[in-house]
């Protein structure tokens, strides 16, 4: 197992993509250990490992995101939460927060929102008087709030891989997504008070009905999705057909923003996304066939029992390994890679697989925006123009109030699994 770690981290320093690494670092221990003669069925195994019905949720929510994008909502919903919170000093850096708390209910991923948001913000408040690297920092922050709601696709994938309810989990991320904003904004307010930030301009009374009227039917698009999902109307991948659909409706009848090459650029995006997905889960496969056949994950369950049997002890080592696992590996590819251990471990932990979903895909995405591989941080410092070493100087104490927000969902259950329950989970 040591030859693949190796092979596979040799790819990564390379510049080989992730896929590809994982592939080329399971031929590598095939052939080293003389067993090639299984390569034969390395493409039925990636194709086992794709075939999926619940998958097909991905492109459809890939598409449903770049369809809102391709409609100008990002200026709706920005122009919305200024309208609702703007009138605060620093109300520009909470303007910021909110509106990607409420565009996480159209991205379902953290490097479309850093891009949409950012390409908005960013420049906003550094027109404002706002800190380059301070206004770069805080949009990578709320990024991760995307695929923390519906329609996450690190959720979804999680779901598909554990056999786990994904309107449950989308439920259960609802409160620590709130939770982590909620903290952002705190943090936000503070900084402007000890920075004497400006007040930002009031959205004229004329143009608030008009304002709201544009941005709430793109904000409907979660409660059609967990809705018709909990009600039964329709399955995860109907549900995901729908929000599609939803998208391209309002998109060109309602906003009146799309054209023919807007959406012929949409599905374009949306393609080359799904192949880069699914292609990672496809090698990841592979991945997972060598590590059963090293007998890894129960070798290290074991590990793990050997150090302690609190639940409590292994909970913080679990995070600890996941935080250095997202700081090196974006979060899909990390999660395909991991579950195959994190299935072994997950028993001793004494959790509801939810509960543990949603604290495995937080780990990650805080990786997204942690040195030295975090993609939102290299997202918004293009966007701003900044020194990367700067922007991420600025995202420290936002990465401190993650990380208590990941503690929170940890051990305690109740932010993550009453939501569910309420609702009939």
């Amino acid at each position: 197992m040591t030859l693949y770690l190796v092979a596979f981290v040799l790819c990564l320093i390379l510049g080989i993509p992730v896929a590809f690494s994982l592939g080329l670092a399971s031929v590598a221990y095939l052939f080293v250990n003389d067993q090639w003669h299984l390569m034969i069925g390395f493409p039925q195994k990636m194709l086992a490992g794709i075939d999926n019905f619940v998958l097909l949720t991905i492109p459809f929510f890939i598409l449903a995101g770049n369809l809102m994008n391709s409609a100008d909502l990002t200026r709706q919903i920005v122009r919305l939460a200024q309208m609702v919170v703007g009138r605060v000093r620093g109300g520009l850096a909470v303007v910021n927060v909110v509106a990607s708390m409420m565009f996480s209910g159209v991205s379902g991923a953290a490097t479309a929102e850093a891009s949409a948001i950012g390409s908005v913000m960013i420049p906003a408040m550094r027109r404002d008087g706002y800190s380059a690297a301070y206004a770069a920092a805080l949009t990578a922050a709320g990024s991760i709030l995307g695929p923390l709601v519906p329609p996450s696709l690190s959720l979804i994938l999680y779901g598909v891989l554990t056999s786990t309810s994904i309107a449950d989990l989308f439920l259960a991320g609802i409160v620590p997504a709130f939770a982590l904003c909620g903290l952002l904004i705190v943090y936000a307010l503070w900084r402007a008070r000890v920075e004497d930030h400006p007040l930002p301009p009031m959205v004229p009374r004329e143009e608030r009905g008009e304002v709201a009227l544009k941005a709430l039917p793109a904000l409907f698009l979660p409660v059609i999705i967990v809705g018709g999902i909990r009600t039964g109307v329709f399955t995860p991948t109907e549900a995901a057909a729908v929000a599609a659909l939803y998208a391209l409706v309002i998109g060109w009848l309602l906003y009146r923003t799309l054209d023919r090459r807007k959406i012929a650029r949409a599905f374009y995006d949306t393609a080359t996304m799904t192949a880069g997905v699914m292609l990672i889960v496809a090698m990841a496969s592979m991945t997972a066939f060598i590590l059963g056949i090293e007998n890894i994950p129960r070798s290290i369950a074991a590990g793990l029992r050997g150090i302690s049997e609190q639940p409590w002890v292994l909970i913080i080592l679990l995070n600890l390994v996941l935080l250095v696992l997202g700081l090196f590996l974006e979060p899909l590819a990390a999660l395909v890679l991991a579950m195959p251990i994190l299935n072994e471990v997950y028993p001793l932990l004494e959790m509801n697989s939810v509960h543990f979903g949603v604290m495995v895909v937080l780990n990650l995405m805080i990786g997204m925006i942690t040195p030295p591989v975090g993609l939102c941080l290299f997202i918004v410092a293009a966007i701003s123009k900044e020194p990367l070493e700067r922007v991420a100087l600025a995202i420290l104490p936002m990465i401190g109030i993650c990380l208590v927000v990941l503690l929170l969902v940890a051990f305690v259950p109740a932010l993550t699994l009453t939501l569910p329950a309420i609702l009939g989970g």
